[in-house]
């Protein structure tokens, strides 16, 4: 078991702040950010109606943008598949170059800040084998910290989405090319596998989104195979049915999703738009952001952000 030196294990006991923000109630003043994977871009939309403001961050090499989350610091992170993290102005969207890359770093997908400021990566699996990893990167800095349970005793067979629970682990969801992908724990306190939090029997097929409720009571998966939600209990695991039906209120291939404004956003990859969820009931509310708008071309990942020139960085947190 690898340990943390005494000054990075009080930085996650200090770093609870930052956790306990993203896991309360969301204030009104946020922003929908989306990744748009074949504009490779980001685009911008109002957090109360869905609108388009603007494309927020392209350009510096991104390509197929993937996970995405701001920082500490406020500045926009975005996984690319060029196999770097790329860092944008938090408010301007201006790119400011790249943040992490190499030590294994192939084909990230979701992006996480830990606690005390750190960004874990999940790196995919690639068709020659590389990758099928989580790497941690100093939140400050961008240096190579750590590559968690190296010897791959969970059984990780290419990472996508990623969420720090209510109880300060991290959760993986895994997308074997066959079967269910189950949700793995690790433990940001010494970078080793905790536990298996949702089997593959429990579970869904590619599981491409992850998100914890706001009051983190329950997770919910998206399987972009089924293009359908499931819910679970957010302590135990336990599977609590079907939140979202299998294409319904038109989802097809269901990606990321965030919770805003009391409700469940998902993004639909394949029509091009973000539906709105009844965070209570799933119930179809409709488009949140509609087909194409903004030349939105096949979302993947989503997060909140400050809206306008009000760049509070304690005020989001995503998953996909």
């Amino acid at each position: 078991m690898t340990s943390l030196p005494h000054s990075r294990r009080v930085g996650l006991m200090a770093g609870a702040l930052l956790l306990s923000a993203a896991l309360a109630p969301q204030l009104a003043a946020q922003n929908l950010f989306v990744s748009s994977t074949n504009t490779k871009s980001v685009i911008e939309y109002d957090g109360e109606t869905g609108a388009f403001e603007r494309k927020f961050a392209r350009g510096g090499g991104l390509i197929e943008p993937e996970g995405l989350e701001f920082g500490p610091d406020g500045d926009l992170y975005v996984a690319s598949r060029s196999d770097e993290i790329l860092r944008y102005d938090g408010e301007k969207g201006t790119f400011k170059g790249v943040f992490a890359s190499g030590h294994g770093l192939f084909d990230p997908a979701g992006i996480a800040f830990g606690p005390d400021g750190d960004l874990f990566v999940a790196s995919g699996l690639t068709d020659d084998g590389q990758g099928n990893n989580i790497l941690r990167f100093d939140g400050a800095t961008g240096a190579f910290v750590a590559e968690l349970d190296p010897n791959n005793s969970a059984g990780l067979d290419d990472p996508e989405a990623l969420a720090f629970g209510p109880d300060g682990l991290l959760y993986v969801s895994d997308t074997p090319e066959v079967g269910n992908g189950p949700v793995l724990r690790y433990d940001p306190a010494t970078n080793d596998f905790h536990s298996t939090f949702i089997p593959a029997a429990a579970s869904i097929p590619d599981p491409t989104g992850m998100v914890f409720s706001p009051d983190g009571q329950f997770l919910f998966l998206s399987s972009a195979a089924t293009s359908e939600v499931r819910k679970y209990n957010g302590a135990t695991g336990a599977p609590l049915g079907v939140f979202v039906a299998p294409g319904g209120c038109g989802l097809n291939e269901a990606e990321g999703m965030v919770f805003l404004n009391g409700n469940l956003l998902v993004a639909s990859e394949l029509s091009h738009e973000v539906i709105e969820f009844n965070g209570t009931t799933g119930a179809c509310i409709g488009p949140f952001v509609t087909e194409g708008s903004g030349n939105l071309s096949e979302p993947t990942f989503m997060t909140l952000g400050p809206s306008d020139s009000d760049n509070d960085a304690f005020r989001f947190r995503k998953v996909r």
